[in-house]
């Protein structure tokens, strides 16, 4: 199978923080930037793999700071690692503030997606290689993140 660039994969979206999505701070639910996450790493996984997908886990998501409302929240992500059938896909979430034209880093998360087949079995995925310095650094740094999933997995 042939090797595919970390960015053929990238994945950008841009959602608007409404009144509905936000608590009583009127900054943005976490499990709202959640579901978008979950979202952008699935379509993302999908247009590498070229096949359906589901989640496996998500790794780790930290919240750094708050989107309110009105402020865009854009939504990056990139495959940055492969396994057999497993991506890792890699959701960098900034917000920015329309008015005051202020952005900030708000989250990001890793989670792992695996391709299926229309029976839900696993099926192969191309590898991925990186071409700057931000892919060369989330690749690199990948195989020490699956350690610590297959750590996680063997304590259950």
């Amino acid at each position: 199978m042939e090797k595919v660039a970390i960015n053929d994969s990238k994945t950008i979206q841009t959602r608007l923080v409404l009144p509905p999505d936000t608590n009583h701070l009127n900054t943005i639910f976490g499990g709202k930037v959640l579901a978008y996450i979950d979202e952008i790493a699935a379509l993302t996984a999908m247009k590498h793999a070229k096949s359906s997908v589901v989640t496996a886990s998500i790794d780790s998501v930290d919240f750094l700071s708050s989107a309110k409302v009105g402020d865009s929240l854009k939504l990056e992500a990139l495959v940055t690692y492969t396994g057999t059938s497993s991506m890792e896909v890699y959701v960098k979430v900034t917000a920015h503030d329309l008015i005051k034209n202020v952005e900030r880093l708000t989250t990001e998360s890793f989670l792992t997606m695996v391709a299926v087949n229309e029976q839900g079995r696993p099926v192969p995925v191309p590898k991925v290689y990186p071409e700057n310095e931000e892919e060369r650094k989330l690749h690199m740094t990948a195989p020490s993140r699956k350690e610590n999933r297959v750590r996680r997995a063997a304590i259950r």
